[in-house]
């Protein structure tokens, strides 16, 4: 294909234009004087368990759950929440959940048998391509998991599987938000729901109860609203009888946590063309921010949504599987400085092997220097241990000073990083919980 490349300089210039919201000040110092307040409890936990560590806090998860119920459940007449455990599949993190009264949300066979040994009485099943393994295995508990399915090619499957165990599983389908690129490998497109409702209906041993859909990355809730309008309009067009069968519709999860996204300028759009250029991204001490809808109004918009498209044509309970927004700030990392290699260079015990991707070349947060408290923030390269030069903390530390033997923490780091932690070279860190 050739590229007019006269036809690219409007664009290049309005991205060199395009300004990512910073940061601000004021709300940066608060999150770090925060941590920094409660720096001997942190600390405290070293005495008996050294670093590296992911440190676990209880009580903030057990709060971020409860801030979450009480929000939806102020304005939806019935609800049910799942938490997703692929954003922190921690077994401690899913234990304090289930006894915070949610249910459980899993994507794999894995994750399956662990909710299962948990005891978890309310799981949903869900994920693309589920093998005949899992499938047994969900079937076998078919008093305890509803089965989301991925595709026509998935519900005979599963009737295959139940009928020779000779189980009535109880299901729902996922719909895909996208019929276009990558997210079109999720679900069936809403508009082949009545051809699935009723093959669905020739399955002696299906029992199809309610619909699911994800949107993820949510800063707003204006793409699951779009998507809450869309399936009111296919249900308005699905037969009565098939209507009257549905008994939850599963909106998903992907609240982003209200602190919004945190970048590093090469993460901005500016900052990733200067890059491709050849050009330095941004001064390192300027950080940006997209900003999150509280998850108060994630609540009130997306209620309205759904009292105006889907109550109008059914009434059914309505099920959320949040992940990032309810573990993302109750998990932290503790490392300890190993070298000082140069005044503004310094090694750490721990590697990003902990967190499982580059995550913070283009994420932002604040490294705090638990030793020598400052609410200042300076330059210095913090790396890990890894033998690769992508093994980045940060360029900057929140303190007086840095020095071999210092505790360090990287606060809220409870989403997708667990999870894909990797052993890569170096030990992962121990887990504790408080």
């Amino acid at each position: 294909m050739t590229v007019n490349t006269s036809d690219l300089f409007p664009k290049f210039t309005a991205t060199l234009s395009q300004a990512t919201p910073r940061l601000p000040p004021g709300e940066l110092l608060a999150f770090v004087k925060h941590h920094f307040d409660r720096r001997h409890l942190y600390l405290g936990v070293l005495d008996d368990h050294p670093a590296p560590l992911y440190l676990q806090e209880s009580a903030v998860l057990r709060q971020r759950a409860q801030q979450l119920k009480q929000a939806f459940r102020a304005v939806l007449p019935v609800v049910s929440f799942y938490y997703a455990v692929k954003s922190n599949n921690q077994p401690d993190i899913s234990r304090i959940l289930l006894a915070s009264e949610f249910g459980l949300d899993v994507s794999s066979g894995l994750e399956l048998e662990m909710a299962l040994s948990l005891g978890a009485r309310d799981i949903v099943f869900s994920g693309p391509a589920k093998t005949a393994a899992e499938l047994r295995l969900a079937a076998a508990h078919a008093d305890r998991v509803v089965i989301l399915m991925d595709s026509f090619g998935e519900l005979q499957r599963l009737e295959a599987i139940a009928a020779a165990i000779n189980r009535q599983v109880r299901c729902g389908v996922r719909l895909t938000v996208n019929t276009e690129g990558l997210w079109r490998k999720f679900g069936i497109p809403p508009e082949t729901l009545p051809a699935f409702w009723q093959e669905a209906r020739r399955c002696d041993h299906i029992h199809l109860e309610g619909l699911q859909f994800h949107s993820s990355w949510n800063l707003s809730p204006d793409n699951q609203i779009a998507f809450i309008r869309r399936l009111g309009g296919v249900l308005a067009d699905l037969p009565p009888a098939d209507r009257a069968e549905i008994e939850f519709i599963d909106i998903g999860g992907g609240y982003w946590p209200a602190q919004g996204e945190w970048l590093q300028p090469a993460a901005t759009p500016r900052g990733q063309l200067l890059a491709a250029l050849g050009e330095p991204p941004g001064p390192l001490e300027t950080h940006h921010r997209l900003p999150a809808t509280p998850i108060e109004v994630f609540a009130d918009r997306i209620a309205a949504a759904i009292h105006q498209h889907l109550f109008s044509a059914l009434a059914c309970r309505i099920c959320l599987e949040p992940g990032r927004w309810v573990c993302n700030d109750a998990v932290h990392l503790l490392m300890s400085v190993v070298d000082k290699k140069a005044p503004d260079l310094v090694i750490t015990d721990a590697g990003t092997n902990a967190v499982g991707w580059e995550r913070f070349e283009s994420d932002y947060f604040p490294v705090l220097n638990l030793s020598r408290p400052a609410l200042a923030e300076k330059p210095c390269h913090i790396l890990g241990s890894l033998c690769t030069p992508h093994d980045v903390w940060g360029w900057l530390y929140f303190g007086a000073d840095i020095q071999p033997g210092d505790i360090l923490m990287i606060p809220t780091q409870g989403a997708y990083t667990y999870s894909l932690r990797q052993n890569f070279i170096k030990p992962l860190p121990a887990v504790l919980t408080i």
